[in-house]
Order: structure tokens, then C-alpha cells, then sequence
């Protein structure tokens, strides 16, 4: 693997979560598709990609920061979900699974996170 975000197991974790994400959004109604289908699956997609970017020639400082921006990401995600369940576009049982998913990985991001001061 050429770049170091690769080897993280929280990057791979997100990379998985933005699998599920967009399989979940493809049974959104059509008129979510401009609203909360792409709200969910861009803030999904920012869990990566700013643990990515943070990563690469950054100092500790500076990864820490793009850290910061993957946990709110995370936890858009999580309200996007809540939204998704009352909306009753999404069923418990899968709100539960991908709530459980998130709460790993942000866990995992504030390790990192923590483990860089």
C-alpha cells in the first residue's frame, strides 16, 4: 500500500460504511434523491476522505484537525439516520446496524485523534 491512510483500520472502516451507505440510499424514495440521499452519502464519503487527506504530509497538528472534520462528518451521518428512521424510510434493524458501525468508527477516530497530542 503507497499512501499511509491505507494501512489505518479507521480509513478502512469508513471506506466499508460508504459501501453500505450508498447500497442504503439506492431504496431512498426519488424525492429524497436532491435532499437527504445526498446529504447522507456526502457526509459518509467525508469520514474518508478527510482521514485521507490528513494523513499525507501533515503534521500531527494539521491531522488532528482533518481528524476533527471526520468526527462531525460521523456524526451527520448518525443524524441522517435518525432523520432516515422517523421519515420510516429506513427500518430499525438497519438503523441499529449502521448506528453501531458509526459509533466504532468514531470511537476509533477519537483514538487516533487522542493518541496524536
Amino acid at each position: 500500500m503507497a499512501f499511509k491512510f491505507e494501512n489505518l483500520k479507521v480509513w478502512q472502516r469508513a471506506i466499508e460504511l460508504t459501501g453500505e451507505i450508498d447500497v442504503l440510499t439506492k431504496s431512498f424514495p426519488k424525492g429524497e434523491v436532491y435532499i437527504l440521499t445526498s446529504q447522507i452519502k456526502r457526509a459518509a464519503d467525508s469520514i474518508a476522505l478527510n482521514i485521507a487527506e490528513g494523513s499525507t504530509g501533515q503534521s500531527d497538528k494539521e491531522f488532528s484537525r482533518f481528524l476533527g472534520f471526520a468526527l462531525r462528518s460521523g456524526i451527520e451521518v448518525v443524524s441522517c439516520l435518525y432523520i432516515a428512521r422517523r421519515r420510516k424510510i429506513i427500518e430499525n434493524e438497519t438503523f441499529d446496524k449502521l448506528y453501531n458501525e458509526l459509533s466504532e468508527i468514531i470511537k476509533m477516530i477519537q483514538a487516533l485523534r487522542n493518541s496524536l497530542k
